[in-house]
C-alpha cells in the first residue's frame, strides 16, 4: 500500500485497483475510508484506480491538529498526492461528500485537473444544499418497497430534526435494497471517523461565492452523475449545480440511489468511462459539452 508525506508531516495512504491511466478518487462519507468505493462496481477494468484515504481514516494517519479535517483544508492534501503521481494534470472522480473536495480542488488549481467526475455531489461547497422536500420527494418513489410503511416516518422524523437518524432509513440511500446493498451498509461504522466528520463541514469550509468565480474559469469537462431515486442531490439539483460549471454536462443513472455502482455496475461503469476516454480537444479540455445521456438509458 504506496503512502506519501502531508505537508504538516501526516502520512497519507491510498489503494490501488486495476490498470490504465490513473484516476484519482475522493471518498465521501463525509470522511469514510476508501475501502467502501469498492472498484466502483468495475471501473478498475478501464483505469487505474488512486483510491484515497483521507487522513484519518483507513491506513491514512491521524493529524495532530484535527482543524485539517475540514474539507478546505484537505485540498493540499489532493495537490500532494498529484505531485507525488508526477502527474501535470489529472482525472478526478469525487463521491458525495468527496465531491466538495473535488470542487474546492478544481477551483484552487484549474490548471491541474484534465476531467472532473462528481458523483451523487450535493453542491454544498457551492451554497446548494439538497433541501427537505427534495430528499422527501424522491423517498416517496420507493412507496412500493416493502420496507418504506415502516421507514418513511421515521425518515420524516430525521428530516424534520425531530429524531435521530435511525438505520430503518438507510434503504432510501441505495437504489436496490438487497443483499450486496446491506453488506455495503453494515461496513459503515467502522470505516467512517466521526470526529472527522463534524469538522468536515465546519464553519469556515465554503465560500460559495468565491468558490463560484474560481470554477468559472475551469476549463475541464465535468460529469455529473445522479441517481435516478437519490434525494441528495436529486437529478433537478446536479442539472442546477452542473449549469455553474463552463462545461459541464448532466446524467441520471434509472433506479439508482447514492451509491450508483452497486445499482448497476455495467450501467455506471459505461457511462463514467464513455466521459473519461473522450479525447480532450485542447490544452486544457473541449469547448463544446452538452447535457446528455446515453440513448434508451434515462430520462
Amino acid at each position: 500500500m504506496p503512502t506519501l508525506r502531508a505537508a504538516d508531516g501526516t502520512e497519507l495512504a491510498y489503494h490501488l485497483r486495476g490498470e490504465g491511466e490513473p484516476l484519482l478518487v475522493l471518498p465521501g462519507g463525509p470522511m469514510r475510508a476508501s475501502a467502501y468505493l469498492g472498484d466502483l462496481g468495475g471501473l478498475s477494468a478501464h483505469r487505474r484506480l488512486v483510491l484515497l484515504d483521507l487522513r484519518g481514516t483507513g491506513a491514512s494517519g491521524t493529524p495532530d491538529d484535527p482543524a485539517t479535517y475540514r474539507c478546505d483544508r484537505l485540498v493540499d492534501d489532493v495537490e500532494r498526492v498529484r505531485e507525488h503521481l508526477g502527474l501535470p494534470r489529472m482525472d478526478v472522480l469525487g463521491h458525495s461528500a468527496g465531491g466538495s473536495l473535488a470542487l474546492l480542488y478544481a477551483a484552487r488549481h484549474p490548471e491541474r485537473v484534465a476531467r472532473l467526475a462528481l458523483v451523487t455531489v450535493t453542491p454544498w461547497v457551492l451554497g446548494m444544499p439538497a433541501t427537505a422536500e427534495q430528499r422527501r420527494a424522491a423517498a416517496r418513489l420507493r412507496e412500493g418497497e416493502p420496507w418504506f410503511a415502516e421507514a418513511f416516518p421515521l425518515f420524516e422524523r430525521w428530516l424534520s430534526e425531530e429524531g435521530d437518524f435511525d438505520p430503518a432509513i438507510v434503504p432510501f440511500f441505495y437504489g436496490r435494497w438487497d443483499d450486496a446493498a446491506r453488506a455495503h451498509d453494515a461496513r459503515a461504522d467502522a470505516e467512517c471517523n466521526d470526529e472527522a466528520a463534524d469538522v468536515y463541514f465546519s464553519e469556515g469550509a465554503f465560500d460559495p461565492a468565491a468558490t463560484r468565480a474560481a470554477l468559472a474559469r475551469l476549463t475541464a469537462p465535468v460529469l455529473v452523475l445522479a441517481g435516478e431515486v437519490d434525494g441528495g442531490p436529486c437529478p433537478d439539483l446536479a442539472r442546477r449545480s452542473a449549469a455553474v460549471l463552463p462545461h459541464a454536462e448532466t446524467v441520471v443513472q434509472p433506479g439508482a440511489g447514492h451509491y450508483p455502482w452497486l445499482d448497476d455496475p455495467e450501467w455506471f461503469v459505461q457511462r463514467i468511462t464513455a466521459f473519461l476516454d473522450r479525447p480532450l480537444t485542447g490544452p486544457s479540455g473541449p469547448a463544446d459539452l452538452s447535457d446528455r445521456t446515453p440513448p434508451g438509458n434515462g430520462p
